[in-house]
Order: C-alpha cells, then structure tokens, then sequence
C-alpha cells in the first residue's frame, strides 16, 4: 500500500525564473504559487514536455542514491513515477507523466488522482488518449504496468523501492529510487530538487520550492496562537489504544510542521533516533508525550478525540486531555496533503493551518 496512508509499513502492514526559461518558469509559477493559476502549456501525448521547456542543464547527468549511482544520459521525454508524489513535482515542471501510481488515500478521482495533480495534468492538456496511464501500486511496484507505458526515466525518490526492485526497474529505464536516508524518507523539497536535477531543470526547481515557502509563510501568519509551539503527528487505532504511532522526524509528515514554523518535541526527537518513518509505542508510555503542544492525527474528527480522552492511558496526553488535537478526516484531500508535494501545498496549507489554530485554542 502507498505509504502515505494514515499508517503504512514497508511489509503493508496497514496502511512539493528568467525569460529563458520559457514555460517552465510559468508553470513552477503556478505550482507553489497563492493561487492554482495554470500557463496555460500543453504536452505532447508522448509525455514530452511541453513547448518552450526545453532543459536548461546539460546531460549527461548522475544522481546518487540508496542503491549506487544513476546516469540519465540525455534529457528524459517519457518520465514514469512510483511511490509518493513524484508525479507533482514532473508536473512542476511543465511534463506530463507516462505513467504514475494510483493515489490511494484522500479524494481520488475516478481516474485515479488527488485533486491537485488532476488540475495540473488537465492545464498541460492531459485528456483522453493523453492521460497519464495509472497503475496500481497498493501491495507493490507494478513493473510490468511500468514498463508498458516505455518510459526512458523511472523516478521513486519518496519510496521503498528495494534493491531488488531497483535492479528490475533498471533493466526497463534509468531509476532513481529513494535518495533519503530512509525509506519513504524524502521530504517534498528532496523530490523537486532530484527531480528537477533528474529531468535538467534545476533553476526552475528552485523557483518552485521558492514559492511554496513563501505559501506556507503567508498561510502560517495568519494565526499568531502557533508561534512557537510544538508539534507532533501521531496515529491512534481506535480499535487498539493499547498503542499508538509517533511519526518520527524521518518522515515527510513532521518535516512539514517544522516548515510551518513548529518546534520538534524532545520526546519524539528521542523516539526518532534510529527509528524508520513511524514507530509504534505502547499507550502505557504515553504520558512521554507530555511536551507535545499539538498533535496532529488522521480518522473522524467527531468521534476520535472524545474516544482519545475517555481513554486511561492515551488521555494521560496532556495535548489529548485538554483537546489540542487537529483531526484530519480521513479520505479528505487535507488527509492526503499532510504528506505535502509542490502542488498539494498551494491547494491545501491553508485549511490545514486554520486546523492547527483551532488545535492551538485549546492551548491558551
């Protein structure tokens, strides 16, 4: 299952310029701009990029990663994705995909998409026959749905893709699998900057990364009740509260708080260290967490906070008692953007900083 589920282990447990530029400095314009305004480009059905985004790098290029080195030896055309967002920040760019995953948590439309990259594919003209093609990636890779779409660049930089699957993703195109530390560990920063290197546009990069911090600066100023308060996410199975899940700050999800301006609590700063993306604490534990300001957590902002604070032991949290809490429904398109990509950002740190000041009221 796609990692960014609420909670996703690697085994399937459960569950982001100048004139010369030319229309990719447009599009990264509107990728992590105010507003969703589109340049209005289109793309070839082949997946090349559209008009006037022609690379401005010089190839052949090299990135490293957790599995070696890759060499893409010229400009890549037909760009396929796996993993977590990497369509977003193709698209950033000014391409269309060949292919890309089935999102798998949020709103997914019926062709497959999260809101924010269908609005991008459909600007770069992507309808019908030039539709990106949508694989499904819930148990694993699906290489064979990948190397159908003939890709000459496979890009998994916020993935698990493991060594063996590197080795048969290779044999179809150049791959660059995930390039963090950890699996899954690529922050929406890492996938536009590798991206943007991978396919020759770094400068356009840039200016999209750019722009999203200027977004999230503007959404955050807002509420003047976060400055300088901690945060966490955390998950919470209602049906087994004898546990519960700290994101650790390997994660894209408390990476993106920490963007928004939050402080990393000492206890999950401790939890992290030598942890993967998530670890699991037994709720005997929980009152560890009692540095924690706010916690953000994902299920049914109606029933799960009243469960969390009848609850003896998860209660002892004192986030959870006096109920500093930000619920993100499950299956809204704020769910999938707490993992942020270069176009969910634009489209979504507005209501989710409004959701972290209503969390912050509690606090005063």
């Amino acid at each position: 299952m796609s990692h960014r589920s609420p909670l996703t282990t690697p085994l399937s447990r459960r569950h982001i310029l100048s004139t010369a530029l030319g229309g990719t400095a447009l599009l990264a314009l509107s990728a992590c701009g105010a507003t969703d305004s589109s340049s209005g480009s289109s793309a070839s059905p082949s997946g090349s990029p559209a008009s006037g985004t022609a690379p401005t790098d010089s190839f052949p290029v090299s990135i490293t990663h957790a599995w070696g080195s890759t060499t893409i030896p010229k400009a890549p055309t037909r760009i396929a994705t796996t993993g977590w967002s990497g369509e977003d920040a193709v698209l950033a760019l000014g391409v269309l995909p060949v292919g890309m995953p089935r999102a798998n948590y949020g709103q997914v439309d019926k062709n497959g998409m999260l809101a924010w990259t269908a609005r991008a594919v459909t600007k770069l003209g992507g309808t019908g026959d030039k539709l990106p093609k949508v694989y499904d990636e819930t148990d694993s890779i699906n290489t064979e749905a990948i190397s159908d779409t003939e890709p000459d660049l496979i890009l998994g930089i916020s993935s698990g893709v493991t060594k063996e699957q590197y080795a048969t993703l290779s044999e179809i195109a150049p791959t660059i699998p995930y390039t963090s530390k950890i699996p899954w560990g690529a922050t929406w920063r890492d996938v536009m900057r590798v991206t943007a290197k991978a396919m020759g546009h770094t400068s356009a990069g840039e200016k999209v990364i750019a722009d999203c911090e200027r977004t999230m600066v503007s959404a955050i100023a807002k509420y003047k009740g976060l400055k300088g308060r901690s945060a966490a996410v955390m998950w919470f199975d209602p049906k087994k509260l004898s546990t519960l899940t700290i994101y650790t700050t390997g994660d894209a999800r408390p990476a993106y708080l920490t963007d928004l301006g939050f402080t990393t609590p000492a206890s999950v700063a401790k939890q992290s260290q030598g942890a993967a993306f998530y670890k699991e604490i037994s709720a005997e534990n929980a009152d560890v967490y009692s540095d924690v300001d706010i916690i953000v957590s994902y299920g049914d902002p109606k029933t799960l906070l009243p469960l969390l604070q009848k609850d003896p032991l998860i209660s002892r949290i004192p986030a959870v008692k006096r109920g500093s809490v930000a619920v993100i429904e499950d299956n809204s398109e704020l769910a999938s953007a707490v993992s942020p990509s270069v176009l969910s950002i634009p489209s979504q740190v507005g209501p989710y900083a409004a959701a972290l000041a209503r969390a912050a009221e509690k606090l005063s």
